[in-house]
């Protein structure tokens, strides 16, 4: 316990003795840059049309971080074995770079990945020289790059360089960068994608909508002579144009005609069918991306919940998992079982008027013990031996009762030897 005089001379508090002088100014000038926003951030050009399907390219992204990705050693046939506590795994479990957590950097990922196509996560800080023949080290920070040029050995990479707070170009070889492919790029970035085609559709009917609301009247005035002549011709043109001038110059739009004119009134412009084709486009990039619109609103039920996770979300992971395996695990590494595998929480998905009952079947089954349940909803664990215990309740014993019915067994050998006794003393008698 602190006394006051200790927390006096070692407290500090964050207004006190920071005055901005010259010197300091200065210092944090030459530090870096300033901006108003987050620069390592990748800002796309987000048009009104990929507004549109922003929101579910940000629903898939923001589903695929939650999914916990850890460097984990498997056995031989392949089955989740032990976490290991490397620089790797705080990455992708704690802390990626400076800026980002590991789920920012997950969904910084796939959002990129997305909008690029082909993205490449970068190794910043190492503990030796990945670009090197040597294959064994151990990342300790690593940032999402956009690829600019590809090379046959190599790829140059925009990143954000944390020490200047600019976007830089690397050339990194490929064997030293996990290059993750966008697994529905043929959905989303191919020219005639789907996507592609939905985002041409939208832009086509935003530019229509907005001719529609420019302001324009859209009338027909008819005017009481027939214009054959070159000479009607300019009439017209000329009270038309005066009719337009009449219409602007006055501050209520208020204009005048000759009694014998008559202005007729297109109410409504002819009909197109862009907004059925961007309602058909919208519903097969959802059934190829395997999604429904009770996923984007969350009232899916559990079994389309997890025909989104197997159809959308899986390949996504396993294409993060497996390029960071083969590029960030030497074969040594990969020989000895070290994997980058991902894991989903079953538990998410589950209604809390079903949980009482999942939890019995997995206790039962002997498949997590009673603290690793209450872990997963939210409850520190009991302090009873038998809560740590892979066993079946309501078939075997626990250590406990083993151990009272091992000490309660001389006692009946006892009463078993003395009725014995009793019994053999009759017979002889």
């Amino acid at each position: 316990m602190a006394t006051v005089f200790q927390r006096l001379r070692s407290g500090w508090n964050a207004f006190m003795g920071r005055d901005p002088t010259e010197e300091k100014i200065q210092q944090f000038v030459q530090s870096g840059y300033a901006y108003s926003s987050r620069p390592d951030r990748f800002h796309g050009r987000l048009t009104s049309a990929k507004a549109v399907v922003a929101k579910v390219l940000n629903r898939i992204a923001l589903d695929t971080a939650m999914i916990d990705v850890v460097h984990a050693r498997v056995n031989e046939e392949g089955d989740y074995t032990e976490t290991i506590k490397d620089g790797l795994n705080e990455c992708l479990t704690l802390s990626a770079n400076l800026d980002q957590t590991g789920m920012l950097f997950k969904q910084d990922a796939i959002q990129s990945m997305f909008d690029e196509g082909c993205i490449a996560l970068v190794p910043i800080n190492t503990s030796s020289d990945p670009t090197t023949d040597s294959d064994s080290y151990d990342i300790l920070s690593m940032r999402v790059g956009r690829i600019e040029s590809w090379y046959p050995t190599e790829v140059r990479v925009e990143v954000y360089n944390e020490l200047n707070g600019k976007h830089e170009y690397l050339m990194m070889p490929k064997k030293a960068v996990a290059i993750v492919e966008n697994p529905f790029y043929s959905v989303m970035n191919e020219p005639n994608s789907t996507l592609q085609n939905l985002l041409r559709t939208i832009q086509r009917l935003d530019a229509y909508n907005a001719q529609n609301v420019s302001g324009k009247l859209d009338l027909i005035i008819q005017l009481p002579y027939v214009i054959k002549s070159e000479q009607k011709r300019k009439e017209a043109d000329n009270r038309r144009q005066d009719l337009i001038d009449q219409l602007t110059g006055s501050p209520l739009g208020v204009g005048y005609i000759d009694g014998t004119e008559k202005v007729v009134q297109l109410n409504r412009s002819l009909e197109n069918n862009l907004w059925q084709q961007v309602k058909d486009l919208t519903t097969q990039l959802y059934n190829e991306f395997g999604l429904t619109q009770a996923i984007i609103d969350g009232t899916a039920d559990e079994q389309t919940y997890i025909n989104y996770f197997d159809h959308t979300i899986s390949p996504i992971c396993a294409a993060l998992c497996d390029e960071m395996t083969r590029k960030f695990l030497s074969q040594t590494a990969r020989t000895q079982g070290q994997r980058i595998v991902f894991f989903r929480d079953p538990f998410k998905l589950v209604p809390v008027s079903q949980l009482a009952e999942i939890a019995d079947k997995m206790r039962r089954n002997e498949i997590m013990t009673a603290n690793e349940i209450r872990s997963k909803i939210g409850l520190k664990p009991s302090k009873e031996q038998s809560a740590t215990e892979l066993r079946n309740p309501n078939l075997n014993k626990s250590t406990e009762e083993i151990k009272q019915d091992a000490g309660s067994l001389p006692d009946q050998n006892e009463h078993a030897s003395g009725r014995g006794d009793l019994v053999d003393m009759v017979l002889n008698n």
